[in-house]
């Protein structure tokens, strides 16, 4: 597993689950992540290269977090609730449980 730099910024996926927001938020912290640093993901808003992305999974019942680092940004056109994140590569860097 790679070192998490957690002051970087965090783009929480829900995957409509908006009841485990604050599970999710709370778990992130726990691990070291600034509170400040945890954002909504948008479709029409990327990070940036270096930044994590943390998922709630596995749809449609999560039991964990997936963390993942941004490391490659490609231009795409927006496509349905993906959006512009269809064209970031990532690596998987870690799992948080959501218990």
């Amino acid at each position: 597993m790679a070192e998490i730099d957690t002051q970087k910024d965090v783009y929480l996926f829900l995957h409509g689950k908006m009841d485990l927001r604050e599970k999710a938020t709370t778990a992130l912290t726990t691990k070291g992540f600034a509170a400040d640093k945890i954002t909504m993901a948008l479709p029409n808003k990327v990070g940036n290269v270096g930044d994590y992305m943390a998922m709630l999974w596995m749809p449609p019942n999560p039991d964990h977090i997936k963390i993942q680092q941004i490391t490659k940004i490609d231009e795409v056109e927006p496509e349905g609730m993906i959006g512009l994140w269809k064209g970031v590569s990532k690596d998987d860097v870690d799992t948080i449980p959501l218990d």
